[in-house]
């Protein structure tokens, strides 16, 4: 058993690690490009690791996370601690290298699958658990990170990933038993770990377990009870805090408080309404209540929060004070902000924000609320504003929604839309094209800093992207692809782009948050009704349509992409405002149509991302989804031939959703799963065109054509000739100008070699 350690009142549960201008991102790309040396990369993460802590104690807080930073994924981070990384790579001598090679892949090693952590916007690496796996301890990375913020006189928590949660989410390989058969392996070196900060005299250690509160483990209250069971009662250990996060209370949380831990986590943000009073056993428990929202950026409610406080303190042992969950989710801080008006400001909480929150609220469940009546009045203020914010209502929006949804409107059967298309368009079997972006260039990033800066105007910027577009549909006619993209140069983002012109969104100037890797985007902040006052992308379109004889795709973002990939606003259920979204998309497809292009992708990469946890709220959520792509879609002929794309997500569970999309041709990430999700479309009964990603964008190697025409023969069994595609798994947007020609000339001559037989 654990001594006695001191309890905390104020704490978040993890910390951005990319850095507040994104140093470690440009650290890592310069070591990845060989420009700089590990030294300088080293010195860069821990130049953002001590700022962080010490930004965290001088706030208030009076626990710290630590092991929270990564060079790329925290998931990666706990296959190394435990020595599950993919054997493919344990050849390679350099610790470094032999981990993003499993992030990244190089020219010998494919990558780790990656899909989304839970329901978030965050992609993590996937796990691969082999039949001969052997979890081994490797404490280097916590223990360096424990010994730098002790150094600093920093309050340190380690926080680790637990073993429930990373064998839920990792991947069975090469004919391996489901990787939760493992448990009782792997909790033999959670205690070996536990033994071992024990002896190092840390007081606290945090368990992420956020599988616990979702649906994915069928028998998750018998596996924390056991788990932790098993984990509390060793001799020697540190207090263990158990967090769960991003759902309500569940069963597991009752058997997880049934054991010897002293403190668990409960996210009372998405989980509002379940607060675990009713679980007696958490009478001896500090119960760390997450009531800060960790995921969004609105301001808390504070009046409310400190009431589901104080109610919480008559059931447990004691309460601290946390956000919902890790602030990875959001930006830094306001203060990076200059141009937001006051209003909309008042309404928001970023990152450093968010601690300040806590630290309130620490401070009115101990001495009392009338120790924060200025904030609890601001906060109430900027609650009361949105209800006259003329913003958040607009009429005419709402009313053109119910008129469209009453008529019925709808595009006519598959069949017929196939036979007007192919009559329209006239493509080859198996043609091929790509998702959208290319490369955005050194010229282009020059082009767009230079444009914000003033250093030139619209019309001057306007001609550089227009050249960058004659070069990328020259490039596409000189490979022989068969549909031509204009390649977005001049979007910033996919989501953002579409932010910045419509009604209802603020696009931040600094609101960076880290997306994979290296991968930062900025979310814009809905926080009003939808409407777009003009075209987006037709002059663009059109543009691009005119240099060539072949068919160029309109690039459009799809309503529920845009709402996860978005901050959204709270107060109106997200159904309404993807319907919103919707309208204005519809409202681009039918413009693009009138000026003479053929084929319009409407994007949904997120559409699994947005998937309830809970099995009982699934159903909902994917008519709304389905519902607003098909409204978005439905003002098109249909000779238009509609594409959505899919990516980086487990699609199982929404097979059925992407058939009930119903768009002509469905583009989807497949090259890492070695076309796994074609068999599962095919059981799903969808008959429409498909094209699975032939080669794995987010690896700088450059797959060679007889890879590319064994990926099109394996999907020519489950997918017939006349419906199959070929294409990237995703836009090409990080990857270099050589290395897309490369890869797209395999592409078109992989094809070319399919075709023949």
């Amino acid at each position: 058993m654990s001594t006695t350690a001191t309890p905390f009142s104020a704490t978040i549960l993890g910390s951005p690690r990319i850095g507040p201008k994104r140093e470690l991102k440009r650290a890592l790309e310069k070591y990845w490009a060989g420009r700089i040396e590990r030294a300088e990369l080293e010195s860069v993460a821990a130049s953002l690791r001590r700022d962080t802590w010490e930004s965290l104690v001088a706030a208030g807080l009076d626990s710290i996370p630590v092991n929270t930073f990564s060079y790329y994924d925290q998931m990666l981070d706990t296959a190394v601690l435990l020595g599950a990384l993919p054997t493919r790579v344990n050849g390679i001598a350099d610790d470094l290298d032999r981990y993003f090679a499993a992030a990244r892949g190089d020219d010998e090693n494919a990558p780790l699958e990656m899909t989304k952590w839970f329901d978030t916007n965050y992609h993590y690496l996937v796990p691969e658990i082999g039949p001969e796996a052997i979890f081994t301890l490797n404490p280097a990375k916590v223990l360096g990170e424990l010994e730098e913020a002790r150094a600093q006189g920093i309050p340190a928590r380690p926080v680790i990933v637990g073993p429930i949660t990373f064998l839920a989410l990792s991947k069975a390989v090469d004919g391996a038993e489901a990787p939760l058969a493992r448990l009782g392996d792997l909790v033999e070196v959670y205690a070996e770990l536990l033994e071992l900060l024990a002896d190092k005299g840390i007081e606290w250690v945090q368990i992420d377990e956020p599988v616990l509160v979702t649906d994915i483990v069928d028998n998750a209250a018998e596996l924390a009870e056991r788990t932790y069971t098993r984990l509390g009662e060793l001799a020697k250990r540190p207090s263990v805090f158990a967090a769960t996060y991003f759902g309500e209370r569940s069963d597991a949380l009752a058997a997880l408080a049934r054991t010897p831990v002293e403190a668990i986590g409960v996210d009372l943000v998405a989980g509002t309404g379940a607060a675990p009073a009713a679980v007696p056993e958490l009478a001896d428990k500090l119960v760390v209540a997450g009531v800060v929202d960790g995921r969004n950026i609105w301001r808390t409610d504070l009046e409310a929060a400190l009431g589901s406080l104080s109610k919480l303190l008559g059931s447990a042992k004691t309460v601290a004070v946390s956000t919902s969950c890790s602030t990875l989710h959001v930006p830094y801080t306001l203060d990076a902000e200059n141009d937001l008006d006051a209003a909309l400001r008042s309404r928001l909480a970023f990152g450093f924000e968010k601690v300040a929150e806590v630290v309130a609220l620490a401070r009115g469940l101990k001495d009392g609320r009338e120790t924060i009546s200025a904030e609890i009045a601001a906060s109430n203020a900027a609650l009361e504003s949105r209800t006259s914010d003329p913003r958040l209502h607009n009429g005419q929006v709402r009313e053109r929604i119910s008129a469209i949804v009453a008529s019925g409107a709808k595009r006519g059967p598959a069949d017929r839309r196939r036979a007007a298309q192919q009559g329209r368009l006239k493509l080859p079997a198996l043609p091929t094209t790509t998702i959208g972006s290319y490369p955005q260039t050194s010229a282009i990033r020059i082009a767009r800093a230079e444009l914000r800066s003033g250093k030139i105007d619209a019309a001057e910027y306007e001609r550089r992207m227009k050249a960058e577009i004659a070069d990328v549909i020259k490039l596409q006619e000189q490979l022989g692809l068969d549909v031509l993209v204009h390649g977005e140069p001049e979007r910033n983002d996919m989501v953002q782009y579409f932010a910045e012109q419509l009604d209802g969104f603020f696009a931040t100037q600094n609101g960076w948050v880290q997306s994979y890797g290296s991968r930062c985007v900025r979310p814009p902040i809905l926080y009003g009704d939808v409407g777009r006052p003009e075209p987006m992308t037709v002059e663009w379109i059109t543009y691009a349509q005119s240099l060539t004889a072949k068919p160029v795709k309109g690039m459009l973002t799809g309503p529920v992409t845009i709402l996860a990939w978005s901050f959204v606003r709270d107060d109106q259920p997200l159904a309404d405002t993807a319907a919103q979204v919707a309208l204005a998309i519809r409202d681009e497809t039918v413009d693009l149509q009138a000026a003479g292009i053929a084929i319009i992708q409407v994007d949904e990469p997120a559409l699994r991302e947005l998937l309830p946890l809970r099995s009982k709220d699934k159903e909902a959520y994917l008519n709304w989804a389905v519902d607003a792509f098909r409204l978005s879609t439905s003002g098109v002929d249909d000779s238009t031939q509609i594409h959505t794309h899919l990516c980086y997500s487990e699609f199982g569970e929404v097979i059925g959703a992407i058939a009930d999309l119903d768009a002509d041709v469905t583009s989807i990430e497949a090259a890492r799963s070695h076309m796994e999700v074609l068999d599962d479309l095919n059981a799903a009964g969808f008959s429409n065109s498909v094209g699975p990603g032939v080669y794995d964008i987010h690896s700088p190697r450059v797959p060679g054509v007889e890879e590319i025409a064994a990926l099109l023969r394996e999907a020519l069994d489950a997918v017939t000739a006349e419906r199959l595609w070929v294409n990237p798994d995703c836009g090409l947007k990080t990857r270099t100008t050589d290395e897309v020609t490369e890869s797209l000339k395999h592409l078109v001559a992989a094809a070319a070699e399919v075709r023949r037989g």
